[in-house]
């Protein structure tokens, strides 16, 4: 049977890694995988998007990639994306017994926001009147923001909604701060590929397989959560 390679940029909650390994991004790759009637190979990626992420991606080493990826103009010129199965904002979080004040990105001034390298959030972050601190990665400057070295952080939605559930008195304080495209990648030659995984994935948001798969994960069924509050 044909295998399907696909790279994920791990760990990456709630599109992967969860506590019994799944995520929104495992789900729809393995409905996926069975509308082509192919094997899927998951290889972990660990490390900032941008890095080798679409490189190895165009070398072959993937198939595809589906890890939370937020289409940028950028990143079009490295990749073919399918339409988005999720479309959502940047949320702002901070610990607020020690910030009570800062609602919003207009509350920074003075402050210093944690973004992680190489996230889509870093234009965000640095039109606001913060100091912007860039970490590795999110889950080490939301362990920063729980220990006071950083007074709020900045990610897509979905992620830091679930990130700060474990860590005491941090919340997420403001949604929707701009939008971003979700959506699965492909080599800027593998054409034929996309067209599949384009005609897939439409069946599966036909069928209401997609839906339920956010729903799952997300609360909200809609292809369109920038706004969502949960």
């Amino acid at each position: 049977m044909e295998i399907l390679k696909v790279g994920a940029a791990v760990p990456l909650p709630p599109f992967n890694s969860m506590p019994d390994g799944g995520g929104l991004d495992v789900d729809l790759i393995t409905e996926l995988a069975k509308k082509l009637g192919v094997t899927v190979e998951f290889g972990e990626y660990r490390g900032a998007a941008d890095d080798d992420f679409f490189e190895r991606l165009n070398a072959g080493e993937y198939d595809c990639i589906a890890a939370g990826v937020a289409v940028t103009p950028e990143r079009e010129t490295k990749a073919r994306f399918v339409a988005p199965y999720l479309i959502c904002g940047h949320s702002l979080a901070v610990d607020t017994t020690r910030l009570p004040r800062v609602r919003s990105v207009d509350d920074l001034d003075g402050l210093t926001v944690g973004v992680a390298r190489g996230s889509t959030g870093l234009p965000v972050a640095e039109g606001s009147a913060a100091r912007v601190r860039i970490y590795d990665s999110i889950a080490t400057a939301l362990t920063d923001l729980g220990s006071g070295g950083c007074d709020a952080v900045l990610e897509l939605g979905p992620v830091l909604t679930e990130l700060v559930k474990a860590i005491p008195g941090v919340e997420v304080v403001q949604r929707g701060i701009s939008v971003r495209n979700i959506a699965i990648g492909v080599g800027l030659d593998s054409q034929a590929l996309l067209g599949r995984l384009t005609v897939a994935q439409a069946e599966l948001e036909d069928d209401g397989t997609l839906q339920a798969i956010r729903r799952k994960w997300l609360g909200n069924p809609y292809t369109d959560q920038s706004l969502a509050v949960h």
